[in-house]
């Protein structure tokens, strides 16, 4: 059986989240605007704009402590 979820997994999926919804929103506001990624190449710029989420994610995940799992000294 599954156990509670762990802080960091939280943490990482909420960060995940509003690291995706807030790139999706600066793209919309400035969709018409093409000079905010004007200085990266065409091929590169997606590859960029995908770090972004997944590079919060990450800082939330490594940031975040571990839940304790008094379980394990059962073992």
């Amino acid at each position: 059986m599954v156990g509670p979820i762990e802080r960091k997994v939280g943490w990482a999926t909420a960060a995940a989240y509003v690291a995706s919804s807030g790139l999706l929103g600066v793209l919309a506001a400035v969709q018409d605007n093409a000079r905010v990624l004007e200085p990266l190449p065409d091929s590169i710029s997606p590859l960029v704009l995908a770090l972004v989420p997944g590079l919060l994610t990450y800082a939330a995940g490594w940031k975040a402590s571990h839940t304790p799992r008094p379980d394990l000294g059962e073992r």
